[in-house]
C-alpha cells in the first residue's frame, strides 16, 4: 500500500510473510498464492506491499538461478504484490516448534550473516518495482549479548563496512539504492535506539540505519519521541519501522495478571520481559523467567515482547502498547518530512497466541491480517497522508 504524504514523497505500508513459515522457494510462492493475495483481496486494493521473509535455502535458490528470481517477480507481479522492503533477521527455521535464542545465529560476526545480507540485497535489487528506486533490509542488532566480545565486535563492523561498500557497488550496476537496518531488540548487543547510535557511528556510513519496531521500543519503556529525536541529532537513518505492539500488564502482582500472562508464555519464541524501575530497567529472556517466583520487581507494569496483533488487544487485565505505535507513528511520518518512507505491520506471533486467540484456518488468518493493515491505513490517513491506487 502507498501513501502520498503532504510532503510529496511516497510512504509505502506492508506486513511482514515471516508470520507465514516458509524455507523454499517453492514455499514462499505458496505464501504468495495462499495468504498474500488473499489478503490483498480482503483490503479491495489492486496492490499490497509485502515485507519478504526469504529463509537462507530459498535466498540461496533465487540467487543462483536468475530465472528464478524473474519467476518470482512475475508472481508478485500476477498477484498484485510489490516488495520494497525485506526482513533480513531470521535466517532460517523461524517457523521450528521451538525458535526461542536460534534466530540470533549466525550475528553479524559470523561470516554466514554477511554472505546472506549481501544475497537478499542482490535479490531486492531485481523485486523492487520499476518505478521504486530505495529498498530496505532489516537485520539483527549485530548480535545476542552474551556473544558478543570485544574480538566479535570488531569483527560486526568490518562486515557492516563491507556490506555498505557491497552496496554501493549494487547502486551503481542496477541504479537500485538499499540500505540495512539494525532492528534493536531486547537481550541483544543494541537493545535500544540510543544502543545503536555508537556501533552506527563507528561503521560510519549513511546506507547502516536503523530499524525501529515500535513492540522493541515498547518493551524496553523507551519514550518514542525521545529515541526518535535522539537518533535524528546522532545523524543516525531511520530506514524502516515495524509496526507492532507489545503485551503491557499494568499490575503485575496481582494474582488474576500473573494468570492471564502464564497463556502467553508460549515454546516457540522468546518473549523477553521488562519493567522500568527506580534503579533502572529490570528484565528476563524470556515471561516464564520473569513469572517463576519473584525473578522480576512486581510493583510496576511489566511488558513482554510478545507481537499483539495491532487490532485486538487481549482482554483484560492485559492491554497492548497500541498507545506506543501511535506516538512512534505521529513522530515517524506525522511531521514535515517522514523520518522513514517504509512501514512493516509485523505480527509473526498468530499462531503463538493462546489457542483460544489463535486464527482457525487461513481465512481467518487473513481477515486479521488485512484487520491489521486496515488500523495502520486509518492512522496514516488521520495523520493527513493519502492513499494512493
Amino acid at each position: 500500500m502507498r501513501f502520498r504524504h503532504p510532503d510529496g514523497s511516497t510512504v509505502h505500508l506492508a506486513y511482514c510473510t515471516n508470520v507465514h513459515p516458509a524455507e523454499t522457494l517453492d514455499g514462499v510462492l505458496a505464501q504468495l498464492r495462499d495468504h498474500c493475495e488473499p489478503v490483498r483481496r480482503r483490503l479491495g486494493r489492486d496492490r499490497l506491499g509485502i515485507g519478504l521473509w526469504l529463509a537462507k535455502d530459498a535466498a540461496r535458490a533465487l540467487v543462483t538461478d536468475p530465472s528464478a528470481l524473474r519467476g518470482l517477480r512475475w508472481e508478485l507481479d500476477r498477484r498484485g504484490l510489490e516488495v520494497v522492503t525485506l526482513n533480513g533477521f531470521p535466517y532460517e527455521g523461524f517457523g521450528a516448534e521451538e525458535v526461542k535464542y536460534r534466530v540470533y545465529t549466525p550475528d553479524w560476526a559470523d561470516p554466514e550473516r554477511l554472505e546472506y545480507t549481501t544475497s537478499l540485497a542482490r535479490l531486492l535489487a531485481g523485486l523492487l518495482p520499476d518505478d521504486v528506486s530505495e529498498g530496505s533490509i532489516s537485520t539483527l542488532p549485530l548480535a545476542w549479548r552474551t556473544a558478543h566480545g570485544p574480538e566479535r565486535a570488531e569483527a560486526s563492523r568490518t562486515a557492516l563496512r563491507t556490506l555498505a561498500e557491497r552496496l554501493d557497488a549494487l547502486q551503481e550496476l542496477t541504479g537500485r539504492s538499499l540500505r540495512i537496518a539494525l532492528e534493536p531488540e531486547p537481550g541483544c548487543v543494541v537493545e535500544t535506539t540510543r544502543d545503536a547510535i555508537g556501533p552506527l557511528t563507528a561503521v560510519g556510513h549513511d546506507r547502516i540505519g536503523v530499524c525501529v519496531d515500535t513492540c522493541h521500543l515498547a518493551t524496553s519503556f523507551e519514550d518514542p519521541h525521545t529515541a526518535l529525536d535522539d537518533l535524528v541529532r546522532a545523524g543516525v537513518p531511520v530506514v524502516k519501522s515495524q509496526l507492532s505492539a507489545a503485551l503491557h500488564a499494568e499490575h503485575p502482582h496481582l494474582p488474576e495478571v500473573r494468570e492471564a500472562l502464564r497463556a502467553f508464555a508460549e515454546p516457540r519464541f522468546l518473549h523477553q520481559t521488562r519493567t522500568s524501575t527506580a534503579a533502572g530497567l529490570r528484565g528476563t529472556d524470556d515471561l516464564g523467567e520473569a513469572l517463576a517466583g519473584d525473578t522480576l520487581p512486581d510493583g510496576a507494569p511489566w511488558r513482554a515482547h510478545f507481537h499483539v496483533p495491532l487490532h485486538a488487544a487481549p482482554a483484560a487485565p492485559l492491554t497492548s502498547t497500541l498507545p506506543v505505535l501511535k506516538s512512534a507513528l505521529t513522530r515517524l511520518v506525522g511531521g514535515p518530512h517522514p523520518l522513514t518512507r517504509h512501514l512493516e505491520v509485523e505480527t509473526y506471533t498468530w499462531q503463538a497466541l493462546p489457542p483460544e486467540l489463535r486464527p482457525k484456518g487461513r481465512a481467518q488468518l487473513a481477515d486479521g491480517i488485512a484487520a491489521e493493515l486496515t488500523l495502520a491505513r486509518d492512522l496514516l490517513t488521520d495523520l493527513g497522508l493519502k492513499e494512493l491506487p
